[in-house]
């Protein structure tokens, strides 16, 4: 007797890293509902690897928005042959977590099914065409994790279970990062995780009180990681922070300033006994990761961007002071928009991470 081969589904998420990591709950559910199912992910290229170790997704498809600058033709050509592999998936569902036309073009052709949201700004029958299933896009004072989770209602899945946002790191990412630690001294000691930075810096905190949290951990006997992206006002934040510090005998700072990747990051997050961040990728993955972790927030909507886990505090600026609109906000203007938090404000829920007063 033939076997029935396993129900296939295709998630379409182009936008940022951590957008692409908050759909991981969609995979979840369809891998609890159906322990049998593929599930594949069509995302830029550029963030594929916040789920390039994730068992819960088959395949990885990709997108490189460096297409468009080959030319026309050039970009046809890539184009249609990733059609061609999507449609060879044969999938039984597409789910399309996406605005743009392309992936509702693929929603249309690559799948027997397909569920989408329905945007404001694409309430027309076009997009109606392209999917089989729309579902509304929850307001702002829903996480976006159960916006994304609100495209499965045409499965009708049990109830019951909590899908989770998802990271895996695989071992040979571990060597890298361990590599990487053990060249500036580190020999296996437990450490805290600082992340300070973002690509926008009107998430970020003051050098000052960053500094001030840092020697804080320090002088309670704590060995801290300082991580930053490649990017160069990231570098010199946290230069500025690093230069401020008082390092008392028998206790170390690591310093990993641009030279992380994003998988050994998540390898470095993973290894800590808490993370310490902003609203920026990195905090995301310590969600999925499952870390304790500390999250300091803006000016951005702190219901729908929290970290999705239970395992962290939020400390929000809107709590101590007057923040500027979420919509309004000109995210090249660097102008730091956190001052409002005080330090002991963080230190308070660091501390009763780490399991100490005062």
């Amino acid at each position: 007797m033939k076997m029935a081969k396993p129900l296939r589904f295709l998630i379409v998420k182009l936008r940022h890293h951590g957008d692409v990591l908050l759909t991981t709950p969609v995979a979840d559910a369809l891998k609890h509902a159906y322990p049998d199912c593929e599930t594949d992910m069509l995302v830029y290229r550029e963030t594929a690897d916040v789920i390039r170790d994730n068992r819960l997704i088959s395949h990885i498809f990709t997108i490189d928005r460096q297409w468009k600058k080959q030319g026309v033709k050039a970009q046809l050509k890539h184009e249609a042959a990733l059609f061609k592999s999507l449609k060879a998936r044969d999938y039984d569902w597409v789910f399309n977590l996406s605005d743009q036309w392309r992936a509702a073009a693929v929603a249309k052709f690559c799948g027997r099914q397909s569920a989408g949201l329905q945007p404001a700004k694409r309430d027309n029958a076009l997009w109606r065409f392209c999917h089989t299933h729309l579902s509304p896009e929850l307001g702002v004072e829903h996480h976006i994790v159960a916006n994304h989770l609100n495209v499965l209602r045409p499965l009708e899945l049990a109830g019951g279970y909590p899908p989770r946002v998802s990271m895996d790191v695989a071992d040979a990412v571990r060597e890298t990062l361990r590599a990487k630690l053990g060249e500036r001294g580190w020999a296996g000691q437990d450490y805290v995780l600082v992340h300070p930075g973002s690509r926008w810096m009107f998430k970020c905190w003051e050098d000052d009180k960053n500094a001030a949290l840092v020697q804080k951990l320090l002088d309670h006997g704590q060995n801290v990681v300082l991580t930053a992206a490649p990017e160069r006002d990231e570098k010199i934040m946290l230069d500025n922070i690093a230069g401020r510090l008082n390092i008392p005998e028998g206790v170390n700072v690591w310093i990993l300033s641009g030279c992380l990747n994003l998988r050994e990051l998540a390898a470095a997050i993973d290894g800590a006994k808490l993370f310490i961040g902003v609203d920026s990728v990195p905090m995301h993955m310590a969600a999925a990761l499952g870390k304790s972790q500390v999250a300091l927030f803006g000016p951005t909507w702190v219901s729908r961007w929290r970290p999705y886990s239970d395992r962290a505090a939020v400390v929000w600026a809107g709590d101590y002071g007057k923040l500027p609109h979420p919509d309004s906000i000109d995210t090249d203007d660097k102008t730091r928009l956190l001052g409002a938090i005080p330090l002991d404000a963080v230190w308070e829920q660091v501390s009763e991470k780490l399991g100490f007063a005062g």
